[in-house]
């Protein structure tokens, strides 16, 4: 579904991305592993479209984007959850979720399954945002990213701020939306046993390069947990 080709990006002069490659699969998740500022969130926005890239490719379903902007990326099949979830606290859950069908005809619905997925958002459907919990804000973000049905599901942090409850919440969701085989999934995430959990691929992250990769199943032996902590 994703396929990145050796991609650099820089910040003034600092050399921020370096030769980054990866794959991400319909039906997996890959998880994106680092301690902060090695790169992670610039990788995702850089996915997105949110910050150019100096050089490389970035191919959606074999189909170069790495020049479209991120409304037409967003249009090709990408849905992104940004670190913070960046709710609209002003609107209502229902007009949150619309933002997440602003381009497509007005008529369409709000798909039904977002309220299977996370049924706290039915029950507050009517409440404005900014009102919810950190944890239903972070459902609110995930259901905006879900509601045009990507076939690229891209979460940053996730599970920052959030009650162990709801973070379990979130993990069953991730799982069943991959295991249903029409999406691929990259998730970059500081909790360790939670990503260990969902992946099906990772990556781990430093100072901007790509320093280990391998199978999810795999982390624990390839001592993944130390690359990581800080």
């Amino acid at each position: 579904m994703l396929t990145v080709k050796n991609i650099h990006q820089y910040y003034g002069g600092s050399h921020i991305l370096r030769d980054v490659s990866f794959q991400a699969t319909l039906g997996k998740v890959t998880v994106l592993l680092g301690r902060n500022g090695v790169g992670k969130t610039t990788l995702l926005k850089s996915l997105m479209g949110l910050v150019p890239i100096k050089s490389g490719s970035i191919e959606l379903e074999g189909k170069p984007i790495q020049k479209a902007t991120p409304y037409d990326r967003a249009r090709a099949g990408i849905g992104f959850v940004p670190q913070g979830r960046e709710i609209f606290a002003r609107l209502t859950v229902e007009e949150n979720l619309r933002m997440g069908l602003a381009y497509k005809s007005g008529s369409t619905p709000i798909p039904s399954e977002l309220f299977e997925l996370f049924p706290v958002l039915k029950q507050m459907i009517n409440r404005r945002g900014g009102d919810l919990s950190g944890g239903q804000q972070q459902q609110l973000a995930i259901a905006r990213a879900l509601a045009p049905k990507p076939k690229l599901l891209i979460l940053d942090e996730p599970t920052e701020g959030i009650q162990p409850s709801i973070i379990k919440d979130i993990g069953r969701v991730i799982r069943m939306l991959a295991d249903r085989g029409d999406m691929a999934i990259v998730l970059c995430e500081q909790y360790y046993d939670f990503a260990q959990e969902l992946a099906d691929d990772y990556l781990v992250m430093e100072r901007g390069e790509v320093i280990a990769r391998g199978l999810g199943k795999d982390m624990e032996a390839q001592g993944v947990r130390q690359l990581v902590a800080i």
